[in-house]
């Protein structure tokens, strides 16, 4: 009997955590993009910033979601440290409001709500609807776990195997807050923790002060996670101060339980009331006493994790930390930054290859091809953060679904035209130095404009990727046209240079002609890899496209297919 109603005790808590985990993905899927804009938005002060923290953990219900946003906006330089840490003053707040509002007997309430977020999830086609009804389904999960652990410990409030694991804890509160800590960091949730002895409190299981003690733990435990997971030193600065800040509290708290117990019991005498009141009282606390001083305290961070060492390979990931996957807006935008960084260096190589044909610098074109690795290792790493990606959360959600593919093509794209620059044009370029007969002035003429159309197009491009502006986009499709009026150009000369050599052949020049036309065909090679570099370029215009298509087409949008026609048939003319 002892065995079952443990197991079933079990099982409440894992549906807790559950109904935990629906809330906080549903909210970061249907609300995770608008969450993110506010947030950022609302930074420059610290009593604003420390709102925002309680106002996002509020509805995230996830205090580690919103460590794991601030820590990704402190990485990315979107938000300084001392506001990142008021933020999670904030968070710590905005944890205890949750557990008031369910700590309420609301079992009733439970299965309306689960019905509800069914049907919803069911029936409407709207990712923000469907995910308000997975969020109506993780409340009543957790109404519903709560409520019947509740009545499950109340049956076994005797039972000596109850009362011998919870009775080492009992007049140990060091070891409870340890204990306490150690159960939140595996469960990735101190709001679940606190239910936990919430239901254990109001069940008698447990002496008060006992309980207060398991709370102070869980608010030490709740740091664990961020600070663990994170990737870099950067990175784990916000989750350290978070944990030292709950820390010293704990310290100054353990020796005033008793006293807190008993002061808290003069406003509510039910025990369930008083760990509750006491976790939202520890958190005001620590947040009114800290969040003068966080800019000292972010001052000392810095120098406990200064800065790493820029690492000497530019292949090596700067953004893709870890710790963001649990959240998919943080870790796209990750993604989107390295994949920007991956355009940087394509630009490099570019504006070196056209220095190379100008200058026979071998020097410079091995260092091209020394950075295509750099390239193509950044790219794998991109792909792997995505498919890690992938397998922390099911990308249901349409936008982060279709944002998926568009970094994982502009990384593809971007690979392909580092390939081409590297190992056929600098190929070229190096069997070309030495030769008889080098570039004629027209045709680094041609191939100068090429690169020059194509350094305007990849900073096109770059712009459409991050934005996703409909009219950059079809501004760089339209580029394709200069291309391929510079191809027929490239042809043209390679004609005439064909009939100078003709000429000269009549004159008694005859090897002439066929070197004109060795070379002339590395010339016209050059030009056909330096369009297919266009190509892979102009891709990133195409999810924009594509999205634009999707919808009715308006008058202007067929004005410019029509445009984007007529351009190509004039330059299929030349």
């Amino acid at each position: 009997m002892a065995t079952m109603i443990l197991l079933e005790l079990a099982g409440y808590v894992g549906l807790l955590l559950w109904g935990t985990r629906m809330v906080t993905t549903g909210v970061q899927r249907g609300f995770g993009a608008a969450l993110r804009v506010w947030l950022e938005h609302n930074l420059h002060q610290r009593w604003r910033a420390f709102l925002a923290g309680v106002g996002l953990t509020a509805l995230l219900q996830s205090s580690t979601a919103t460590s794991l946003m601030a820590t990704a906006f402190t990485v990315n330089g979107l938000m300084g440290l001392g506001p990142a840490l008021s933020v999670m003053l904030g968070a710590n707040v905005g944890t205890t409001l949750v557990t008031q509002i369910l700590s309420f007997d609301a079992g009733l309430v439970a299965p309306p709500l689960i019905l509800t977020g069914v049907l919803t999830f069911r029936w409407f086609d709207d990712d923000r609807i469907r995910n308000a009804g997975r969020i109506a389904i993780g409340i009543g999960l957790m109404l519903m776990a709560l409520s019947g652990m509740v009545h499950q410990l109340a049956a076994i409030e005797g039972a000596p195997i109850l009362a011998g694991l919870l009775g080492a804890l009992a007049h140990e509160p060091i070891l409870a807050v340890v204990f306490a800590a150690l159960l939140t960091w595996c469960c990735h949730s101190s709001v679940a923790v606190v239910l936990l002895v919430v239901s254990l409190g109001a069940a008698h299981a447990v002496p008060t002060t006992c309980a207060l003690a398991l709370v102070l733990g869980a608010n030490i435990g709740g740091t664990l996670p961020p600070l663990l997971e994170a990737g870099s030193p950067v990175a784990r600065r916000l989750p350290l101060g978070n944990a030292l800040i709950r820390l010293a509290g704990c310290v100054v708290a353990l020796p005033m339980l008793p006293s807190c117990a008993v002061l808290l019991s003069e406003i509510d005498p039910s025990p369930s009331r008083i760990v509750i009141n006491f976790h939202t009282a520890f958190n005001l606390v620590l947040a009114l006493a800290f969040i003068g001083p966080v800019d000292w305290l972010a001052k000392l961070l810095v120098k406990l994790l200064p800065d790493p060492p820029k690492p000497d390979d530019p292949g090596r990931p700067i953004y893709l930390e870890p710790a963001a996957l649990e959240a998919a807006t943080i870790a796209l935008v990750n993604a989107a930054r390295e994949t920007l960084r991956m355009g940087d260096m394509v630009q490099a190589m570019l504006r070196g290859a056209a220095e190379v044909f100008h200058q026979d610098d071998r020097h410079r074109a091995k260092a091209i091809s020394q950075m295509d690795r750099s390239v193509d290792e950044l790219g794998g790493a991109i792909r792997s953060y995505l498919a890690d990606l992938g397998n922390a959360q099911p990308l249901d959600d349409e936008k982060d679904g279709a944002r998926v593919q568009e970094v994982l093509s502009a990384v593809i794209n971007l690979e392909h035209a580092g390939d081409i620059v590297a190992n056929n044009l600098m190929e070229f370029a190096i069997g070309r130095m030495g030769r008889r007969r080098p570039f004629t002035n027209d045709e680094l003429e041609v191939i100068s404009s090429m690169y020059e159309e194509i350094l305007e197009s990849l900073r096109i491009g770059l712009a459409v990727f991050l934005a996703g502006d409909l009219s950059e986009a079809r501004r760089l499709l339209a580029r394709k046209a200069p291309l391929r009026r510079l191809e027929a150009r490239a042809m043209t000369l390679h004609i005439r240079l064909l009939r100078e050599a003709a000429v000269s052949v009549r004159a008694e020049e005859g090897d002439r002609i066929g070197l004109v036309a060795e070379e002339g065909g590395q010339f016209l090679r050059i030009v056909r890899d330096l369009r297919r570099v266009h190509s892979h370029i102009a891709t990133l215009a195409y999810p924009i496209l594509d999205k634009a298509h999707q919808q009715p087409p308006s008058v202007d949008l067929e004005h410019d297919v029509q445009r984007l026609k007529d351009l190509e048939l004039r330059s299929a003319e030349c």
